[in-house]
């Protein structure tokens, strides 16, 4: 008879203690084989989709969080684990958020000399008017500033990987964030988003930059474990100026049905990425959207203004309505948020 009873060793090895009971399958699992599952899972991912090519060079968006400098690291180690062949290049965005942003870009920066990676950072500030999150919130207050600032950040890392001349940039949307986003479309009734919001590769008229999510499977539990034991630098503080939005009920309501049956996330997953959706016509008809170019900023478009001009025109039209309300003391008759409110509703998103 073994010396200790078969559960008291790693379910995977059984040659070492189990470390951890694994969240993604409920395995007692030690640390070498849940660092190697985990990354292996990942090289599994990129592999079935095939992500990079050798001589590619990719950024990846780095806010200094768990999710990205996971990214970062894991993507380090398997490029020179499977000879990818990829030079990666981290990405940064700041949107200008005094005590929050300021203080991630300086993990970000210490993350660029940790995994020897180049390192480029693009700012609210210079490219858009002035215009910084903390400005921003100061004239709209915190309500809807997410929609501003994820406007702003999907435009900001394609310009980014523009200037460095990448067309492919990673993210780090783990797999809770998809099941969330499923979740979210099943609730608003948006079916047409059901067929692709699980996609792992992104890329539309909108948009010039391909965009991927290698951590697509894997969970958030894991993430932090994983950054946990490997002792990542990373900086955990949420956004001071994240709202109560409606992906906080799609996400308590995962957390509480993964707690009933851990292959909840995947099963939503999987359920999103085999949905099909048939038109015919009417209102159910896809509006095909042509590429063009805005005409103020030049970046890629559908509308004759891209969706960050128009917010920007909303900002500065505020500006000017409030500097016309001080200096004649009476009510403007348009404000910005009006007017973008307006702007907006005639875009084709």
């Amino acid at each position: 008879m073994p010396s200790a009873p078969l559960f008291s060793l790693c379910e995977l090895c059984s040659a070492r203690k189990p470390f951890l009971r694994r969240p993604k399958t409920g395995q007692k699992i030690c640390q070498f084989c849940f660092f190697h599952v985990f990354e292996t899972e990942i090289h599994n991912t990129i592999v079935a989709a095939s992500l990079f090519y050798p001589g590619e060079r990719v950024a990846i968006g780095a806010s200094g969080g768990k999710d990205s400098t996971v990214l970062a690291h894991v993507m380090k180690t398997l490029n020179e684990r499977y000879n990818y062949g990829v030079e990666f290049i981290l990405l940064s965005v700041d949107e200008g958020i005094r005590g929050y942003r300021d203080d991630s870009l300086e993990t970000v920066k210490r993350n660029k000399d940790q995994y020897s990676l180049p390192l480029e950072i693009v700012s609210y500030h210079d490219l858009y008017d002035g215009w910084s999150m903390d400005n921003i919130v100061a004239q709209i207050g915190k309500k809807n500033n997410c929609t501003y600032c994820g406007v702003f950040r999907r435009q900001a890392l394609d310009r980014g990987a523009q200037k460095l001349g990448i067309n492919h940039v990673l993210t780090g949307h783990n797999a809770d964030d998809m099941a969330e986003t499923v979740l979210m479309n099943i609730l608003r009734g948006d079916t047409a988003r059901l067929d692709r919001c699980t996609e792992i590769i992104t890329q539309s008229a909108e948009s010039p930059i391909k965009r991927s999510k290698p951590l697509k499977y894997a969970y958030e539990k894991e993430i932090v474990l994983y950054a946990h034991y490997k002792k990542l630098d990373y900086f955990s503080t949420e956004c001071t100026y994240s709202p109560e939005a409606f992906r906080g009920t799609a996400r308590a309501l995962i957390k509480n049905l993964e707690t009933v049956r851990t292959s909840a996330i995947i099963d939503i997953i999987h359920s999103g990425e085999t949905f099909s959706l048939q038109r015919h016509g009417g209102r159910n008809h896809a509006k095909k959207l042509v590429a063009g170019a805005c005409e103020r900023c030049g970046y890629i478009s559908s509308n004759k203004l891209c969706k960050a001009c128009v917010l920007l025109d909303g900002l500065n039209a505020g500006k000017a309505a409030m500097q016309i309300k001080l200096e004649d003391s009476e009510p403007a008759e348009s404000t910005g948020e009006t007017f973008v409110r307006k702007q907006l509703e005639s875009l084709s998103f």
